[in-house]
């Protein structure tokens, strides 16, 4: 069978991706899947809006869906009112749900079909989008396949996918968070690469038009994606000759150029429309901010979300482009080399200069996942490279060590997107100490969750000297007013002959078992050492503790000052007000 590899690697893929789909879809469970909630419903109201309530701009329809569905996040940041018009406005532009049209319209047969509610929101259309946008991404794997097969080798090709799809986050975001834009916009680039390339092999009117209408539609999903226009503009220019004659190409078709121009309009279009019916204008600022003079390079690096830090696959997407002029076996650069290259480093640069360096929700930096298509080539470049090693000999080692970490690579990911979804690994509050307690920690303590709000923590407790000096067994219910601190316990610290050059930690420990105030909750302290103060809180709802049932609680002091004025109070409080029981709390000392 030819290309047997790379087609068995697709199967793969299909097979994993499809398994996360079914595994969060909540077949059986008391609550049905939900994926049109938050950013999601921004982009989503569009369909609803016009095709079942004919009210896009008064949403007279949307506060009964939001109090049964709860699919706003609690409030409707998703529209705004325009004062102009005093019509609402939607925040998202309405890119994707010209993408979710096929699935809605099928979720709406179903619903009428079966008997479920014909309103946008019930069981029908949330798998239906779930499902549709997964099908979506798979056909499109088939596109991206033909397009590495066309420059590489069928095992290399193999090997570029499964890394893309089973190494990085676009997972979550085809598989479980499907109706986020990223993977409705994933298509859209395994298109525009199979179609560009397409172009330059032979140019056809209508292949030009389709890319012409890509471009656009990508521009309505999200403004920034129009910069996937540098993949076609720059595609054929790797070197002198070649960009000769890819402008000859362009001079000798010029009426493929302006059909390309027109269908970009008409891609447009549907949402300069919308606008001039909201606000009595073709353009609306919806609120995009940059930073371009100052680039978050922790969207890349940095623990909250950093790309390079929770798929680390991605570097190799970067260390690709250094082997697209190297083109192997044959030695001569690949056509794509400049389109990708720019394209690369632009998506990138203005990713990292959104105004927001750390965005709400998301698995490393789920903003990149879309044009993981076009990341594919410069991986794929990589990978080519080290397969056609020959000499040295010992520079063969490398490529066995890259497949080992690959696989390893693949393994960490499934193992994260499992945290991720428990919340483990938290999808907004990560950092460095936290992150290295967790890393393959299949159970977290409450000692490891304490880093998700402090950074004190003791490595090993064997090498100090540990003293309960405090301790409360008995049970005492608790009530609390909203934001109103709940005394638990108050101890002073003596010396016990400290030296003052000895290191001393607090351990405080304690269960919580809240009826309410939960979430908002937090168990704090209070460190009076006479000259200072210091404060520490832990979070109640954290991954690993429920409501309404007891969970254990615990966290390290530094303590910066010992002396014998030093107190320690212990509280529990929440934003909400808080109504519970306490027990079994102890303090420590840990003395070095």
């Amino acid at each position: 069978m030819k290309n047997k590899y790379s087609l068995v690697a697709c199967f793969i893929i299909a097979l994993v991706l499809i398994q996360y789909r079914f595994s969060y879809s909540n077949f059986g469970g008391g609550n049905t899947l939900r994926i049109t909630t938050w950013d999601a419903l921004g982009y989503y109201m569009y369909l609803p809006s016009a095709i079942i309530y004919d009210d896009a701009t008064q949403l007279k329809w949307f506060p009964d869906i939001d109090k049964k569905y709860h699919v706003s996040g609690g409030w409707v940041y998703q529209a705004n009112i325009y004062k102009k018009t005093n019509k609402y406005v939607f925040k998202y532009l309405g890119g994707e749900a010209i993408m979710e049209l096929p699935w809605f319209l099928i979720g709406h047969g179903i619903a009428k079909a079966c008997h479920y509610e014909a309103d946008g929101f019930s069981p029908p259309y949330q798998y239906s989008i779930a499902f549709g946008v997964l099908f979506s991404c798979l056909l499109a794997l088939f596109f991206l396949r033909k397009v590495l097969l066309t420059y590489f080798s069928d095992q290399t090709t193999a090997l570029a996918l499964l890394l893309l799809m089973l190494a990085t986050n676009i997972i979550q975001y085809v598989s479980i968070d499907s109706a986020q834009s990223h993977g409705i916009i994933f298509p859209l680039y395994a298109l525009i690469l199979y179609f560009t390339m397409k172009w330059h092999e032979k140019p056809k009117v209508y292949v030009a038009c389709i890319i012409g209408y890509v471009i656009g539609l990508a521009a309505i999903c999200r403004p920034t994606e129009a910069v996937m226009l540098f993949i076609p503009l720059l595609w054929g220019t790797q070197t002198k000759e070649s960009a000769k004659e890819k402008w000859n190409l362009v001079k000798q078709h010029k009426k493929h150029v302006a059909y390309a121009i027109f269908f970009t309009f008409l891609g447009v279009l549907p949402q300069l429309i919308y606008w001039q019916i909201a606000t009595g204008f073709f353009v609306y600022d919806v609120g995009s901010k940059w930073s371009f003079l100052n680039p978050f390079f922790s969207v890349l690096f940095g623990f909250e979300s950093g790309w390079f830090i929770y798929t680390p696959v991605t570097i190799f997407f970067i260390i690709g482009m250094f082997y697209m002029a190297k083109r192997a076996p044959m030695g001569k650069p690949y056509p794509f080399k400049n389109s990708v290259f720019w394209f690369c480093l632009l998506n990138i640069y203005i990713i990292i200069s959104w105004w927001d360096g750390n965005p709400d929700a998301t698995y490393s930096c789920r903003r990149l996942s879309e044009s993981y298509p076009v990341f594919a080539l410069p991986l794929a470049a990589f990978i080519e490279y080290l397969r056609f090693i020959k000499t040295p000999a010992w520079k063969k080692v490398f490529k066995y060590l890259f497949y080992l970490l690959g696989i390893y690579l693949i393994g960490v990911n499934f193992f994260q997107i499992g945290q991720y979804n428990s919340t483990v690994l938290h999808y907004t509050d990560m950092n460095r100490k936290y992150y290295g307690r967790i890393y393959l920690n299949p159970h977290p303590t409450p000692l490891d969750m304490s880093l998700l709000d402090t950074n004190d923590y003791v490595s090993n407790e064997n090498n100090y000297e540990m003293k309960v000096i405090s301790r409360m067994d008995t049970v005492h219910h608790v009530s609390a007013a909203p934001n109103t601190p709940a005394l638990l316990i108050e101890t002073p610290l003596k010396p016990d002959s400290q030296k003052s050059h000895d290191e001393v930690w607090l351990k405080v420990e304690a269960n919580v078992k809240a009826s309410t105030g939960f979430n908002g909750g937090y168990l704090s302290s209070e460190l009076d050492c006479g000259t200072l103060v210091q404060h520490n809180k832990v979070r109640l709802f954290n991954p690993i503790s429920g409501e309404g049932i007891r969970n254990k609680y615990a966290y390290y002091i530094k303590v910066p000052d010992y002396s014998d004025k030093t107190t320690l109070k212990l509280y529990v409080y929440s934003i909400y007000g808080f109504e519970g029981d306490i027990d079994s709390i102890r303090i420590s000392t840990l003395k070095k």
